[in-house]
């Protein structure tokens, strides 16, 4: 059966009325411009729906960038800036393979992923170089969360930096043993229990990235427009994921949440490797246009990074639209196996399937094929694609970004079903590494896994320094410098509870009593913030709704059915109360964003989730 998900044309019965059809649109382009073009395909849309057509627009757009490359703004500092972030993104590659298989030489089977990281490496250091703003007094900073399986390239960056030293990569994983020693060891997936001053955001539970990175969009929006938080111009939250991580329900959970309250403050990275931990993420289809398909549909603004510029002459020369169309049928588990295999093999099994596909490869070597690059490892257009997502307005934004598992480790691992598990290589496949990224590390030290930090004054050094203190300092940072709060004292909202012949209440009605006298606290009642998964008025807290507000960034836009009682649903830019509907997963979501404000924000904030027992503890109790 063909996957939903992939574009099929149909046969044309009247190929001279398809193409005035198609001239007449060129030329109103031409003319009058896209607006206008816009305007007449939303009226024949309307017009077929409206005669019962049978048609809607298709839900993916071809096997294409997003952006054309006449469109691709110039990288920063030109093709030597270029060559030197190229360069970085090896030497980080080159730690972050050292760490883990120097850890599991020591103690086998310990664990850690050389393959993630080596998709999004060049994913990674443009967002460090160019977009990544740390906290500083210029900027609040952006928040950012990391793909878990990547946390060897971070640490590889801090090292570089000078906020990690060689006994710290040196105990990766090994946390137990480096307390022992008075050290620290790099735990393997970011978490700030773990690493206090280091890991803002705990990631390495599936799923719950992308649902936190929403909520937390949403947070800083609630605290904005409450007056307790100045939002700056562009304070974002990446999020940086992996297709097969998409798979969890909490992944997708809240994407219209994300889109229906316009934050715009959100971009998500997705790392389309096309892999997850045992196979292909969608074998016999395209997760990329399944994405597409559901971010669009769901109200994002999506922009697909698939093919990096030495695929540009071939889409120019390709007159016909027959590569991106081919490209387009090819189904994941095959495009994993062109990935895995030589110039010599893609040739034969892919531009050799028409006589069109073949005069396009003529004018390549084996050895060019086989540098044919996808989009997520082009520096150039990741920053294209990272410029536009930073410069949209009005929608949250995801770049699915196309790249090659294990990009890099050759016949070690790249590409292969095998790659996810690969923790060890050997010397001649070191060596091959090393070669690939043109890193000068001597035979001895490749083949002693030594960690490379180039000279202080060289002109890595010297670039990637500048690059972040433009961006603000270092980055990932926790900061924990919240001021103190005054507290209440306790008959000031449960002096009902402490005086002598007190009636006897209900636990929930007594719960709402001091719940709301502690949001007229003057002291501690803007910091209050109540977090209820549709059950307020079970609770017996709809009294709240009017004195306390509920949160709707647009406000109310009816009049409620209910508007004359004293317990009307009320509505507010500036309400209090986060009425979240029915998910307890995005009820906790909102409660962790509230109750770690006081690290992200330097707002200390107080966090009730109140859910009826049956149910919240069932989810999350």
């Amino acid at each position: 059966m063909e996957s939903p998900f992939l574009l099929h044309e149909m046969a044309d019965s009247d190929t001279q009325e398809t193409q005035e059809w198609l001239d007449a649109l060129r030329a109103v382009i031409e003319s009058e411009g896209p607006e206008r073009a816009r305007f007449l395909l939303s009226q024949l849309s309307r017009t077929a729906q409206k005669l019962r057509v049978g048609w809607q627009p298709p839900r993916t757009t071809p096997y294409l960038n997003s952006i054309d490359v006449t469109e691709q703004p110039d990288f920063p500092g030109g093709f030597e800036a270029l060559q030197l972030e190229q360069r970085l993104a090896g030497i980080m590659r080159w730690n972050a393979l050292a760490m883990v298989v120097r850890a599991n030489r020591s103690y086998g089977e310990l664990g850690g992923h050389i393959a993630s990281y080596a998709s999004a490496a060049d994913l990674f250091e443009v967002g460090f170089n160019h977009f990544f703003h740390a906290h500083s007094n210029q900027h609040a900073g952006d928040l950012v969360y990391f793909q878990p399986h990547s946390a060897p390239g971070v640490y590889a960056r801090a090292y570089l930096e000078g906020r990690l030293d060689e006994d710290e990569l040196a105990l990766f994983r090994q946390e137990v043993k480096a307390s022992r020693q008075g050290s620290r060891g790099l735990c393997s997936y970011p978490h700030p229990w773990l690493m206090k001053d280091f890991w803002q955001f705990p990631t390495g539970s599936m799923g719950l990235g992308p649902i936190s990175a929403i909520y937390q969009a949403r947070f800083m929006r609630y605290l904005s427009h409450r007056g307790l938080l100045q939002e700056e111009d562009r304070r974002t939250v990446w999020g940086v994921f992996g297709d097969g991580e998409m798979d969890e329900p909490e992944s997708i959970g809240a994407l219209t949440l994300a889109a229906r309250e316009r934050l715009d403050n959100l971009v998500f990275v997705i790392n389309c490797n096309l892999q997850r931990l045992d196979g292909p993420v969608r074998g016999n289809g395209s997760v990329v246009s399944e994405l597409e398909s559901l971010f669009s549909g769901a109200g994002w603004h999506v922009i697909k990074l698939l093919w990096s510029s030495d695929w540009d002459p071939l889409f120019a020369a390709d007159h016909t639209g027959e590569l991106a169309a081919t490209l387009g049928r090819t189904v994941d588990g095959e495009m994993q196996t062109l990935a895995a295999t030589s110039g010599a093999y893609n040739r034969r099994h892919f531009f050799e399937q028409s006589p069109t596909l073949k005069a396009l490869s003529d004018r390549l070597s084996d050895d060019d094929i086989d540098r044919l690059r996808r989009g997520g490892h082009d520096m150039r257009k990741i920053y294209a694609a990272y410029h536009a997502a930073a410069a949209h307005r009005g929608q949250p934004v995801v770049i699915l970004a196309l790249t090659t598992k294990g990009f890099g480790m050759g016949a070690a691992g790249q590409g292969k079903m095998t790659t996810h598990q690969q923790k060890q290589l050997d010397v001649e496949q070191l060596r091959a590494f090393r070669d690939r990224f043109g890193l000068p590390i001597p035979d001895e030290h490749c083949e002693a896994l030594s960690f490379y930090r180039p000279p202080e004054n060289s002109p890595e050094m010297q670039h990637m320094r500048r690059r972040r203190q433009a961006l603000g300092g270092f980055l990932p940072q926790r900061h924990t410098a919240a001021l103190d709060q005054d507290l209440p004292d306790l008959p000031s909202y449960a002096g009902f509870a402490l005086g002598e012949g007190g009636r006897n209440m209900s636990s929930t009605m007594a719960f709402v009593r001091m719940l709301a006298a502690l949001m007229k606290s003057e002291s501690l009642g803007e910091c209050v913030v109540p977090i209820v998964a549709d059950e307020a008025r079970t609770f017996g807290m709809a009294s709240l709704f009017r004195q306390f507000g509920i949160y709707a960034p647009t406000g109310q836009l009816y009049e409620p059915e209910d508007s004359g009682s004293l317990l009307a649903y009320h509505e507010t830019r500036d309400g209090q109360i986060l009425e979240e509907g029915i998910t307890e997963a995005g009820a906790m979501a909102s409660w962790t964003a509230a109750a770690t404000s006081y690290a992200v924000h330097g707002k200390a904030m107080l966090p009730f989730y109140i859910y009826y027992s049956m149910f919240g503890f069932q989810r999350v109790g």
